[in-house]
């Protein structure tokens, strides 16, 4: 149980998920403030907040939902808050920034941290209340003890804590997005290159291969890898580097690179010799 009253700064999915899954494990109802006035949910077990001022004077924890170009300038303004107390817990959901750029708060002696769950947010804040139950969060709180009331919240949520250290942060947040953003542009380029191909319904053909390839890759890392990288099929690579520079042009780049980058884990793990045929056919323009 969360002792206080719970801020959300922000409107948004992310906003309306963790204020219904704060209030339900908090002693008082949500309040919630948001730039656009209106736009918080009427009914929705939260109190509107007529300004950024009044939530920061009634809240004892203040979690701060916006977009990351927004971020800065919520900050200053909540740092500006005449109310504001110095043992309130201030923290984002950004997945991108650490507490660093929660400095001018902290400077006001609130305690701060980041708190990023790790999870698509759809609009349906039930649903996300019971997908945080069991997720990962990354928290990166300004200091030990901002930390562990971070990690108290996660676990408040059903939550597992994972630490980020406050320096990898970007790091941390290039990783997901590779993992999370490219995978849905490889998709993009496989059912466009199937559409070349003829096929009328290419989401419906690829998509059990897709989804027993992510499940195997979670499962099995690396050694999922199958095909004709795997086994130096020279032949059939030069094929698919012909074919898609005649007939699907737009997919060839991200097909090159990601072939690249698949000879280049094959000769690290000693799998493919180096240089590797295969690497020579790929570099070629």
């Amino acid at each position: 149980m969360i002792a206080g009253r719970a801020g959300i700064v922000g409107t948004g999915r992310v906003a309306r998920a963790l204020a219904l899954g704060l209030g339900d494990r908090s002693s008082s109802v949500p309040m919630m403030w948001g730039r656009t006035p209106g736009h918080v949910p009427e009914g929705g077990g939260v109190l509107a907040a007529r300004s950024l001022e009044e939530l920061a004077e009634q809240c004892d924890l203040i979690a701060i939902a916006v977009s990351d170009d927004a971020l800065p300038q919520v900050v200053d303004a909540l740092a500006q808050a005449e109310h504001l107390r110095p043992d309130t817990l201030v923290f984002h959901v950004s997945g991108g920034c650490g507490a660093a750029i929660l400095e001018p708060l902290r400077n006001r002696g609130t305690r701060t941290s980041a708190i990023h769950p790790v999870m698509t947010f759809t609009g349906n804040p039930e649903l996300e209340v019971e997908r945080m139950a069991g997720a990962r969060f990354a928290v990166t709180g300004s200091d030990g003890e901002a930390a562990r009331q971070s990690r108290a919240i996660v676990e408040a949520l059903g939550g597992v804590a994972v630490q980020i250290a406050e320096e990898r942060r970007t790091l941390y947040h290039a990783a997901l997005s590779h993992a999370a953003n490219h995978l849905v542009t490889l998709f993009a380029g496989a059912t466009r290159a199937l559409h070349a191909a003829g096929v009328e319904h290419p989401e419906a053909l690829v998509a059990p291969l897709v989804r027993a390839s992510l499940e195997n890759s979670i499962a099995k890392g690396f050694d999922a890898l199958s095909g004709p990288l795997m086994r130096g099929d020279l032949n059939m690579v030069r094929g698919h580097l012909l074919t898609l520079e005649s007939d699907c042009p737009e997919v060839l780049p991200a097909y090159r690179a990601m072939a690249l980058a698949t000879v280049d884990e094959l000769e690290r793990r000693g799998k493919a010799p180096a240089p590797s045929p295969l690497r020579v056919a790929l570099s070629a323009s």
